[in-house]
């Protein structure tokens, strides 16, 4: 049996190199560690400390087509925040930089913003909550949707 000890890097198809680096930078904050480019193959690559990559994005070309809801494949991308004012910071950013907000969903073990990048890549942004958000300090079960608001 195979045993991972985490998810060691992500990779999302693109459309635009530089656009899509610049939005994973300028609104996720993420920092560029290297490019490649040989052949057909163009790809950024960014962390966020001291790993070699944690995400990278690939290009695909300007013709490629979009993720659709119905087809197999990543759902989204989930990028942990420090706490619940950190989401409250990252959905006003996100809202002040024109960025589509999604879906805003409670889901009892944390709470969750959902947007998406240039290439309609999904992404989640979220915070954990913590055992006094639990009713009775008892951990809801994981999967739950319900309504969330960030707005002061």
């Amino acid at each position: 049996m195979i045993q991972p000890v985490r998810i060691g890097h992500l990779v999302l198809k693109v459309r635009d190199l530089d656009r899509s680096a610049k939005f994973y930078t300028e609104i996720l904050g993420l920092r560029e560690v290297d490019r490649f480019d040989q052949g057909n193959d163009h790809m950024v690559f960014f962390a966020w400390k001291d790993n070699h990559h944690d995400l990278a994005i690939y290009k695909v070309g300007d013709g490629a087509e979009g993720p659709k809801n119905d087809q197999v494949g990543l759902a989204h991308v989930a990028f942990e925040l420090a706490d619940e004012e950190a989401l409250r910071r990252g959905y006003r950013f996100l809202k002040e930089r024109g960025v589509h907000i999604d879906e805003l969903e409670d889901h009892g073990v944390s709470h969750s913003v959902y947007f998406r990048d240039p290439d309609g890549n999904a992404i989640e942004i979220f915070s954990n909550t913590t055992p006094d958000q639990w009713p009775g300090g008892v951990r809801p079960p994981v999967a739950q949707i319900n309504p969330l608001t960030l707005e002061d």
